[in-house]
């Protein structure tokens, strides 16, 4: 598959799933009420712990009262700036994850309306509710601490003058976007009874251009505050119109999960143009 072409062709999938939600309107607006809610719920954090920080260092430093106060007022100052951009980027990472949380039933909603219109849904598979609620916390805590692993070594990578100032953001885009498409496809995967993430990197795997296409922009996207308000509703049915392009299909055409493609094979059914 030409990757160019799957590249523009995933681009156009968060617009497929943009289109979808624009004509539904008050579904876009609930749509975008958990991320919302979540900006607000940072922000709020962000604030309170920038008031307190100082008292919190000096809380967590005894041990420096002793010190001249040139050299207690930098460590304390310097400890406090690491505090709020851990707290920054660990906000940044969880938001994803943290908005799909909140925001489960509207985000479930918005993917069975996509698959609706598509046509060809199955049903849900009947899994018991603990039973999906501590997978998906399970699965949403692996991918979050993922993702902080590879943020922190894409920031040790950039201190590598040159190499690194080219090679990090690259490493971040590119796998934050994947980490994103996996948490963005769940819900269709899961509907056909694909529950392990590792079903659906297999599947994203044989499509990685178009995958990358969709995850890269929308995760630029949504790391822009408030921007993500607006976009999530979009990359939820974009993530579900992606999923069932990455499904193989049978000679009839009909999508068949049980035997998905290997990684290195062009899913049956799939036109060579895509």
């Amino acid at each position: 598959m030409n990757p160019v072409r799957e590249v523009f062709g995933g681009f156009g999938v968060l617009l497929r799933g943009l289109g979808i939600v624009l004509r539904r309107p008050r579904l876009f607006l609930l749509g975008a009420l958990p991320a919302l809610v979540t900006s607000l719920l940072f922000l709020a954090a962000l604030i309170t712990l920038a008031v307190n920080v100082t008292g919190l260092v000096a809380w967590a430093t005894p041990f420096a009262e002793d010190w001249e106060s040139a050299w207690r007022g930098l460590v304390r100052g310097a400890l406090s700036l690491a505090l709020l951009a851990g707290a920054v980027l660990v906000m940044v990472v969880a938001f994803t994850t943290v908005t799909l949380a909140l925001g489960s039933p509207i985000y479930d909603k918005i993917a069975e309306l996509v698959e609706e219109e598509l046509g060809g849904a199955p049903q849900a598979p009947d899994e018991a509710l603990l039973a999906s609620v501590t997978r998906s916390a399970r699965q949403s805590v692996g991918v979050v601490l993922v993702s902080l692993t590879v943020t922190v070594s894409a920031f040790l990578l950039g201190l590598v003058p040159v190499v690194g100032w080219m090679v990090a953001p690259v490493l971040t885009a590119v796998a934050g976007g994947w980490l994103l498409g996996i948490e963005l496809t769940a819900s269709a995967f899961d509907r056909r009874g694909l529950l392990r993430v590792r079903d659906r990197r297999h599947l994203m795997g044989a499509r990685r251009w178009r995958v990358l296409g969709f995850a890269v922009p929308t995760y630029f996207l949504l790391a822009i505050p408030f921007v993500a308000v607006a976009v999530f509703p979009a990359a939820t049915a974009g993530g579900t119109i992606l999923a069932r392009e990455l499904l193989p299909e049978d000679p009839q055409g009909h999508q068949d999960p049980q035997n998905p493609p290997s990684p290195h094979q062009t899913p049956p059914g799939t036109p060579r143009g895509r």
